[in-house]
């Protein structure tokens, strides 16, 4: 769905075919998460990734006593960046893994490179 005035949305690396492992009804609450974002509206189920500074949010989705979450940027003007989409194994605190949030790192800056060579 396109919607007049929305941002285009931009998959880092393998983000968009992980979400598409999701079972589909978390498919749809986090595709309309981003839609949200995309059109200017903080959605309900989003929130800062700490770590990172401003910028960075996390939709965390929970089905079937599974986590799944998606980490988007809104830190370019006019585009939006979904940069990992992934479910959280560890049965250990609510914390994000390490090597995800390495990965997420990663694709920040893939996605500032393509930003300043695209935009």
């Amino acid at each position: 769905m396109k919607t007049e005035g929305a941002k285009p949305l931009v998959w880092v690396g393998t983000s968009k075919d992980d979400l598409k492992k999701f079972p589909g009804e978390v498919q749809q609450r986090i595709g309309f998460a981003l839609f949200q974002a995309q059109i200017g509206i903080k959605p309900w189920d989003a929130k800062p990734l700490s770590g990172f500074g401003s910028g960075l949010l996390e939709v965390v989705s929970r089905f079937d006593k599974e986590t799944y979450r998606a980490v988007y940027t809104v830190k370019f003007t006019g585009v939006l960046y979904v940069l990992h989409a992934f479910q959280k194994k560890s049965r250990k605190g609510i914390a994000t893994p390490k090597s995800e949030l390495d990965l997420v790192k990663q694709r920040l800056k893939v996605a500032e490179q393509h930003y300043q060579n695209t935009y």
